[in-house]
């Protein structure tokens, strides 16, 4: 017979319980065609997170209180939870389950919440004992390159980092504003690596890859990106047109910059916004213009809400035709859009409208729609295609022996969670080679739990806890930090929502509604007691966490 044929109607009999001690008096005996198991799923938010890290372990942590416990385990997984806290995209929330209720959990802020709680009370990390003889260098000190470097030093290798700017850190260093990350908080981060026991080489460039490959064992190339895309219209070599990437870096370190009373922002992605929010910040009258709609727009969504709180002008459905101006900008000339038929990206293709052309004056213009990396010192040492370093997907490796890439330059412009999951995952396969192992990543993974395995019928209605943030008016002519996080009341209240999916919670309803008082409370999960279970599969039906699952019992 099929297994279906043999499933039990389930039934919610409500509280009714049968008289206590009745169950330990009547052992089931043989008769049962189904017996529950207690089972462990992965959660939708930790399957979503590039860094897999262990989101409904942290918040049942902060549940109880144990804040250093919970930075450990998010330390542990990644190097940066401080600064991950302020800038993930956290794509998470977007497959969290109590968002299929009310509202997702705010994972990132809570997330923020216990690294500034750690931030406040932390010791700086000791020194790693080097136990392995072979050395590795890697090739920029951005997310990726760090995370690597992080790891490795862990595993006991002497890890050297070499960076062609005066400061480490990559884009989340001179590609963020400190209104999203303060500076001092992503160089505390560095800081621990660097106790660690990494070097980091600031102002060296590389300009070649197999000298470097005779010193060292293992090369992680991690560069990111480093160049912005042109438009490709009449005017753009006009003074006042720069480019998105130089523009924030330039005031990342602190450069003088002069952009005039009114700036136009060409883009929709998380550069176009932090661009144009920093813009505004400088006193400018600021636009941004871009050729699809909100809904494509693919920057942060709260990058974008907040860009138009503060008084950026957004011009959708717009695209740049012509630069003005006879030596230097004097505005810039746009034709209206409408959308068509998805393109290759997967979003629908912005299509001009015949005769619809406008005119917005400004006195600076900033390009923001795309970045590359420059391998022009690579000189051919790898193989590369499209602008990206080609590797094998599961194991980073370049066609050249012991020479590893990942992060944006093999990915294209991505997140900063995305580059430190590349960053871990070279670090793997680095060591796997040089151990002479299969060069491979990733552990077996516990099946997703499903929805529709949950029962939400005793979950209440409540709202998602909103983060503090800076009032617009004290945000104008400064940097100062936005977004604000979590006082320790409001995370508690905000972490108690979470549903810990696929994983018991110890709420006791199965224990409440089993008639036979065979489901107990043990000290980290229910325990069932097959000696006197029925099979009824009341506790299954019942379990709002979906652990329990009724299993054909072969006799």
């Amino acid at each position: 017979m099929k297994k279906e044929e043999y499933k039990l109607k389930k039934i919610t009999i409500g509280a009714i319980i049968s008289e206590p001690g009745s169950s330990i008096k009547y052992k089931t005996g043989s008769w049962r065609s189904y017996k529950p198991i207690l089972t462990e799923f992965t959660p939708p938010c930790t399957r979503e997170c590039p860094a897999r890290i262990k989101v409904r372990e942290y918040i049942s942590l902060i549940k109880e209180k144990h804040f250093e416990e919970a930075y450990k385990l998010l330390k542990d997984k990644i190097p940066f939870p401080v600064t991950i806290g302020r800038v993930c995209h956290h794509p998470c929330e977007k497959k969290c389950y109590r968002g299929q209720f009310d509202e997702p959990i705010a994972i990132n802020i809570l997330k923020r919440f216990i690294a500034d709680y750690a931030l406040k009370n932390k010791k700086k990390p000791s020194k790693v004992e080097i136990t392995k003889k072979e050395k590795i260098a890697i090739i920029g000190s951005g997310p990726a390159g760090l995370s690597a470097a992080y790891k490795l030093v862990k595993m006991g290798y002497s890890v050297t980092v070499f960076e062609a700017l005066p400061v480490a850190g990559g884009i989340p260093r001179f590609g963020i504003p400190d209104y999203r990350l303060p500076k001092n908080v992503l160089e505390t981060e560095i800081d621990d690596i660097k106790s660690l026991g990494v070097e980091i080489k600031l102002n060296t460039s590389i300009t070649d890859i197999k000298h470097l490959r005779k010193q060292y064992e293992a090369v992680f190339i991690a560069v990111g990106v480093q160049k912005s895309r042109k438009l490709n219209v009449p005017g753009e070599e006009l003074d006042g047109v720069i480019c998105g990437l130089e523009f924030l870096k330039s005031l990342n370190l602190e450069k003088k910059v002069s952009l005039g009373k009114k700036v136009i922002v060409i883009g929709g992605g998380n550069v176009a916004t932090d661009v144009a929010r920093s813009a505004l910040r400088l006193g400018a009258e600021t636009f941004i213009v871009y050729r699809r709609s909100r809904k494509e727009m693919p920057a942060i969504k709260e990058g974008v809400e907040e860009a138009e709180r503060e008084g950026v002008q957004i011009k959708y459905l717009a695209s740049p035709k012509k630069i003005l101006g006879t030596n230097k900008v004097s505005g810039i000339e746009c034709v209206r859009m409408k959308l068509g038929e998805p393109d290759e990206s997967g979003r629908k293709r912005p299509i001009p409208i015949e005769g619809s052309e406008f005119v917005i004056e400004a006195d600076t213009i900033i390009l923001a729609i795309g970045e590359y990396p420059d391998f022009s010192f690579l000189k051919g040492s790898v193989k590369t295609e499209k602008q990206r370093i080609v590797v094998d997907p599961k194991s980073l490796a370049t066609d050249q022996p012991g020479v590893f890439a990942g992060g944006d330059v093999v990915t294209g412009p991505a997140t900063v969670i995305e580059a430190i999951a590349q960053g871990t995952k070279a670090a793997v396969c680095i060591d796997r080679y040089l151990r002479g192992e299969p060069m491979k990543y990733g552990e077996e993974a516990l099946p997703l739990i499903e929805l529709e395995k949950m029962n939400l019928s005793m979950v209440e209605t409540k709202s998602r806890i909103k983060s503090h943030s800076l009032p617009v008016k004290e945000r104008m002519g400064n940097f100062k930090e936005v977004n604000l996080g979590f006082t320790e009341e409001e995370a508690l209240e905000e972490a108690e929502r979470c549903l810990s999916c696929g994983s018991c919670k110890l709420c006791k309803l199965c224990s409440i509604y089993c008639p036979d008082n065979a489901a107990k409370m043990g000290e980290t999960e229910a325990e069932i007691n097959l000696d006197y279970c029925k099979g009824c599969g009341i506790c299954e039906n019942e379990c709002p966490c979906g652990v329990i699952i009724m299993e054909l019992e072969v006799k």
